[in-house]
């Protein structure tokens, strides 16, 4: 039996230029995270990462953690298939559409427009998000050109056989991101779409869940945990 732990990245730069980036918060949430898996002397034979610059980085950044430590940290190897779903782009293509036809929506993005401090903007953000990108779930709204929800999930699926398909009695560890995080609960659990959506929403900032497999066995053992991050302070979903 061998063990896959993924990773959601650190926070990111939530409403700044480029979000693609970790925050000083989520560089110490990864930090911390590396330093509890040494203290664990959990040992890794494979490492993947998202292409995402945050994914990518939260993975150095462990890895940094293992080699002032001493101990071995393999190769991150980039896979494409781990790439988070393009919520950006489904917001930009059919927000000002749906606000016009739809009172909620409207008021939703009022809320989130007219907010005035980081935690409002948060907030109000992910009310609205979440209506949205669950409209695009549900297939009521269609965005050309962009992957659509199914797309999505097919993808990292075939990551997931990509990954699985190793010797037995391995630990591998994949940093991605929470849509990433629902599509593999989804495949542990056989899940609808809308719970798999539900849980990539519950992933925090460098949680971490941990499956079991071998050959076409795919179980989970643990999601969302954070024994890594003891200040509330660090717990953070943006």
């Amino acid at each position: 039996m061998s063990r896959l732990f993924l990773v959601r990245h650190g926070q990111a730069s939530f409403l700044e230029q480029n979000y693609d980036k970790l925050s000083a918060i989520g560089e110490k949430q990864s930090r911390l995270l590396g330093e509890y898996w040494v203290r664990q002397k959990l040992i890794f034979n494979r490492i993947y990462s998202g292409p995402r610059a945050r994914q990518m980085e939260t993975a150095r950044i462990v890895g940094d953690v293992y080699q002032r430590a001493g101990l071995p940290w393999p190769e991150i190897k980039k896979m494409q298939e781990f790439d988070e779903y393009h919520g950006e782009w489904v917001m930009e293509a059919s927000l000002a559409g749906l606000a016009e036809s739809n009172p909620h929506i409207s008021k939703l993005q009022q809320a989130f427009l007219h907010a005035t401090s980081p935690a409002e903007k948060h907030k109000t953000f992910q009310r609205l998000f979440e209506v949205v990108i669950g409209k695009w779930v549900a297939g009521e709204v269609r965005v050309e050109n962009v992957e659509s929800w199914p797309e999505f999930c097919a993808r990292v699926r075939q990551g997931l056989r990509l990954v699985c398909n190793g010797g037995s009695g391995e630990n591998v560890a994949v940093f991605s991101s929470g849509g990433p995080v629902g599509v593999t609960m989804q495949r542990a659990l056989d899940l609808s779409p809308q719970n798999t959506l539900q849980m990539a929403w519950m992933a925090r900032n460098c949680c971490f869940s941990e499956f079991l497999f071998s050959g076409d066995r795919f179980t989970l053992s643990s999601f969302n945990t954070l024994p890594h991050l003891e200040d509330p302070a660090l717990l953070t979903y943006r």
